[in-house]
């Protein structure tokens, strides 16, 4: 019986990870050989898109995807699901170039795919998760601003921010991807939150999220504060929705009761 992991792309974006790239391309190949990679250069002036040329002529299962300037890590993943939506993929998966997502621990993310998950997040911060290599103060802004992130949305979820995911492709056809911020990484946590908001079965599984020991991250300090800025507006908003869809109900309800009690009095 097919499973829908056995039709898995997993999409990397990539800008100047030359030395990153062979090695997480080999690692995924080798602990996953049945999935295909889809590499998205974003015309990287260090020779990644080049190197990545090499690695898809040599292996069938690995394609690149080349696009003009930095465009920005939100654009790539929309470009890469898109290219494997076209393509017929049923499971989509995000990962870092930089060996911060370990390969090794995909089949995590795809078990519970197969186990009736639309979404599947790998998670720092539930039971059995964990980070290596951070700062304490890094890991407490990191784990503090996903507890707030969550208590705002009211998502339900420990690891908002977490890139390393696997998506059942009508998840993603059911989002208009156009739509998303493409500002920084907070276009993670609006794409978990509308798959949790469309109420898609949403899971986490605990990973080892280890930092990157080739190369820079591409996250500048002003990510947090724009973040938490951005998802304190989603929060008032989502729950002004909210209120203004219970006040009308209790409208309703009054309304039905007073009908009720009505017809009540006309009958007696």
């Amino acid at each position: 019986m097919n499973k829908p992991s056995d039709a898995t792309l997993v999409i990397i974006p990539t800008y100047n990870e030359l030395e990153n790239l062979p090695l997480i391309v080999g690692r995924v190949r080798k602990a996953a050989p049945d999935v295909d990679v889809l590499i998205v250069d974003d015309n990287s002036p260090d020779g990644t898109g080049d190197k990545a040329d090499e690695l898809a002529a040599a292996d069938p299962q690995v394609t690149v995807l080349h696009r003009e300037g930095k465009g920005g890590l939100c654009g790539a993943y929309a470009a890469g699901f898109a290219w494997g939506l076209d393509l017929g993929f049923t499971v989509l998966c995000e990962m870092d170039a930089d060996g911060s997502h370990s390969p090794e621990q995909l089949h995590l993310l795809l078990d519970e795919i197969d186990r009736g998950a639309d979404l599947v997040i790998g998670s720092r911060y539930i039971d059995g998760g964990k980070v290596v290599n951070w700062p304490k103060k890094r890991w407490l802004l990191s784990k503090g601003g996903n507890t707030y992130i969550s208590l705002a949305l009211g998502a339900g979820l420990s690891d908002m921010t977490a890139g390393y995911r696997a998506y059942r492709r009508e998840t993603l056809e059911a989002i208009d991807l156009d739509e998303l911020s493409n500002a920084g990484y907070i276009f993670q946590v609006e794409l978990a939150w509308r798959v949790v908001s469309e109420g898609f079965n949403v899971r986490e599984v605990p990973i080892t999220f280890v930092e990157r020991e080739i190369g820079e991250s591409k996250l500048d300090g002003s990510f947090v504060k724009d973040s938490l800025v951005q998802v304190t507006t989603w929060g008032f908003k989502h729950r002004l929705t909210q209120l203004t869809e219970l006040s009308r109900e209790l409208k309703k309800l009054v309304a039905h009761e007073w009908k009720t009690s009505q017809r009540h009095k006309r009958n007696h």
